[in-house]
């Protein structure tokens, strides 16, 4: 890991996502009661009590649409608020795979050696990343454009601890607040073991980080196509448009995200 260099402290704990925190900012949002929801759901005030606070583990799917539906009612869910319910439901929780191990998969257990067609990809930016952002291959383009990413091995640790992310990201804050609120919404899907409180205790100790996470919003993907850059070296700066999407691996397609930056036409100038 590379030495950090942003904005570290000891500050609190940084909770994992929980269906019971989700359930009560929702409702509290919508200012509608334990007992109002619950009789219009058809459960007990008691019920919504005990999922609210996790001494529920998960509701069933019957109950869940319940609930989903008496609080669209009162204020319309949007499409991801509704995806990050059923994630954190954990009726399609998918199994994490350790970095390390999907490192070494990816350097010939996944048949045709994977690492290939980064490279083929050259002179657009192309990597392989598992869903905490760990950073499992990447082509020359990739580690150019991002200066010391390889050495740190995790794309949001990178941003947030590594003062050269600053420097070549021309929109820094938004996209490390996308990324965060990526890994909310990525997480919830994977489930919250072991693995997911160690990443957040680690991103915990950046104020930025907490900051976002705080808000408690999730994203499902970015809002808008282009990444814009600078040259590290000659600060000349570059956009390109970026595609994220699984990777079409055998067993492993909910473990790992292609990133490809393509470069655009857009005209080229020196950074501020």
């Amino acid at each position: 890991m590379a030495a950090n260099s942003g904005c570290v402290d000891k500050a609190g704990e940084v909770q994992p996502p929980t269906l019971g925190n989700l359930l009560r900012r929702l409702r509290d949002s919508r200012r509608v009661s334990r007992e109002r929801l619950a009789f219009n759901a058809g459960v007990s005030a008691s019920y919504i009590t005990h999922l609210e606070n996790g001494n529920r583990e998960r509701p069933t799917q019957e109950v869940l649409q319940a609930l989903v539906r008496c609080l669209h009612q009162i204020g319309p869910l949007s499409a991801v608020e509704y995806r990050y319910l059923l994630d954190l439901a954990g009726f399609d929780v998918r199994e994490r795979i350790a970095p390390d191990e999907l490192r070494g998969e990816l350097g010939g257990g996944l048949g045709d050696d994977p690492r290939r067609a980064l490279m083929l990809h050259e002179p657009n930016l192309a990597a392989y990343l598992d869903i905490g952002w760990n950073v499992l291959a990447c082509n020359d383009s990739f580690a150019r454009a991002f200066p010391g990413i390889t050495d740190d091995g995790n794309m949001l640790r990178w941003l947030l601890g590594d003062k050269s992310s600053r420097r070549v990201l021309v929109e820094w804050e938004q996209e490390t607040r996308l990324l965060v609120r990526w890994l909310r919404g990525l997480i919830a899907g994977a489930g919250t073991g072991v693995a997911a409180s160690e990443l957040l205790a680690d991103l915990g100790r950046y104020e930025f980080f907490r900051r976002i996470w705080d808000e408690g919003i999730p994203a499902y993907g970015r809002d808008r196509p282009l990444l814009h850059l600078r040259d590290p070296e000659t600060a000349v700066r570059r956009t390109v448009a970026v595609q994220m999407f699984r990777a079409d691996f055998p067993n492993r397609s909910d473990s790992v995200q292609v990133f490809l930056g393509i470069a655009t036409d857009r005209d080229q100038s020196l950074g501020d």
